[in-house]
């Protein structure tokens, strides 16, 4: 070997590689900022992802439209999975995952959900993590995070499930769990209120596992719906007020919502109003109440509805915060209508005040789960022992309210028996006085409302929340 040669053949260890600083991901980073927020202040991600995808926009010129949707579908799709995410990744630790910090598992999950629910290429979704792990974790622990990423990585999506999930034939309930991420006790819950065999719970776990439309409400006398009607809308399939927007369609760019004659609110939640106001009376009409009126859709459109027959509507709300919420919503009403401060269970009012009364109660809000899917995790069997005292005080002082030939609508936003079916008839055996009336003709068109004379709206048959009505007329 020359002399020169020899100079050019190393005789010491090779020097290690200078430090790489971890790419940050806008998008990723906001989307673990939203999970961390859901996991360590219970926030709710349709309350915190909208200001930090504002802030992103306003902090970063390249933060575009497609970044926005990607970090929502990574914020939702992963809450939406997160069960069935746990599933597969508790099969590929060697620990149980109440030993893996929650923010480690927060990226894992998110990581998963780009693996198994996206059509992001794998290679990508697991470079891009574990970047993201870099960043938010430090090197040591992204370094777990590839190793259990890879893992995952060699199979799809149904592949995972087949193998993390119970048989159906062995336990039905914890089977239909894992695949379709919902806690056992909610599956049973909503088996029980709906009925029939594993076709019609499939559908409906499948559906609250799917992105909602947006839909808006026209309100009366304020709007029309050929003022919401554009190339990014389509008709409502139930509500003559409502209009859907189409996927990215944006409320805001609509001047009627812009200046509150229109407003996000669900059909089912548009349904629930219209049928109370249109249920037959005995007497006069002139005074309504909303009895739980916070935020204030509801009230909105009763606001509308009421002042179209010359009625005044009064809006009660227990919490001063959701009460400025109902008089921004209310703002601009065409009718005469007043909001206050009061606790339904507690009321001012005199008792048989008021035409017809709505009662849309506190509850677990499992019917919306499509919406808020980290309620899924947050409620517990518990705590509808604690909703049942609220929810049959206020339908009690809801009927003291109503005049002798008036209405009562008792609402809530679960399909849960104990907070809808079980309350009324424990109300209704306890007060006496009182009827219910068949609902399903005061929603026209709408198909499978069951035997009645309550309804039950589902999301996988009607394509709203699962919203619940009750209407009673008060006979002496």
């Amino acid at each position: 070997m020359s002399e020169q040669a020899r100079r050019r053949t190393p005789t010491s260890p090779k020097a290690p590689r200078p430090h790489r600083r971890p790419k940050k991901d806008p998008v990723r980073i906001l989307a673990f900022e939203v999970l961390r927020a859901v996991d360590e202040r219970d926030a709710y991600a349709n309350l915190v992802l909208p200001p930090l995808l504002k802030k992103a926009r306003e902090k970063n010129e390249g933060f575009d439209g497609r970044d926005a949707a990607l970090a929502t579908e990574l914020v939702y799709g992963t809450l939406r999975r997160q069960g069935t995410y746990d599933s597969i990744i508790a099969a590929c630790v060697d620990r149980p995952l109440r030993e893996v910090d929650p923010p480690v598992l927060d990226v894992l999950a998110l990581g998963a959900h780009q693996l198994l629910g996206t059509r992001i290429p794998s290679h990508a979704a697991v470079s891009a993590t574990v970047e993201l792990a870099r960043v938010v974790l430090g090197d040591g622990r992204a370094k777990f995070v590839n190793a259990v990423l890879r893992k995952i990585a060699q199979d799809d999506f149904d592949t995972w499930v087949a193998r993390v999930a119970p048989p159906y034939e062995d336990d039905a309930e914890d089977h239909l769990a894992v695949v379709h991420s919902h806690p056992r006790w909610v599956v049973s819950a909503l088996w029980d209120a709906l009925g029939g065999g594993r076709a019609g719970i499939e559908e409906l776990l499948t559906a609250d596992n799917e992105r909602p439309e947006v839909t808006l409400v026209a309100r009366p006398g304020r709007a029309t719906t050929a003022e919401l009607t554009g190339e990014d809308t389509r008709p409502g399939r139930w509500s003559p007020y409502a209009v859907r927007l189409a996927e990215g369609g944006e409320p805001g760019a609509i001047e009627a919502v812009r200046e509150g004659r229109a407003g996000v609110q669900d059909e089912g939640s548009q349904l629930v109003a219209i049928a109370l106001a249109n249920a037959p009376l005995d007497g006069p009409d002139t005074r309504w109440l909303d009895g739980c009126a916070g935020p204030g859709g509801k009230a909105a459109l009763l606001g509308a509805l009421a002042a179209e027959r010359g009625a005044a509507l009064l809006a009660s709300e227990k919490q001063p915060h959701r009460a400025r919420l109902v008089e921004r919503a209310l703002a601009g009403n065409p009718g005469p209508y007043q909001v206050i401060a009061a606790d339904g269970t507690r009321p001012p009012w005199r008792e048989g005040s008021f035409d017809r009364v709505l009662m849309d109660v506190p509850c677990s809000g499992l019917g919306a789960l499509r919406r808020r899917p980290e309620a899924r995790w947050r409620r517990r069997p518990g705590d509808l022992d604690g909703f049942a005292p609220l929810q049959r005080g206020l339908l009690t002082e809801a009927l003291r309210a109503v005049r002798v030939g008036g209405v009562v609508g008792y609402a809530t936003c679960s399909p849960h028996l104990a907070e809808t079916r079980v309350v009324v008839d424990d109300v209704l055996k306890k007060t006496g006085g009182a009827e219910l009336i068949d609902a399903r003709p005061l929603l026209p068109g709408v198909p499978s409302l069951g035997d009645g004379p309550d309804v039950q709206l589902w999301p996988h048959l009607h394509g709203t929340d699962a919203m619940y009505l009750a209407l009673i007329r008060r006979t002496a």
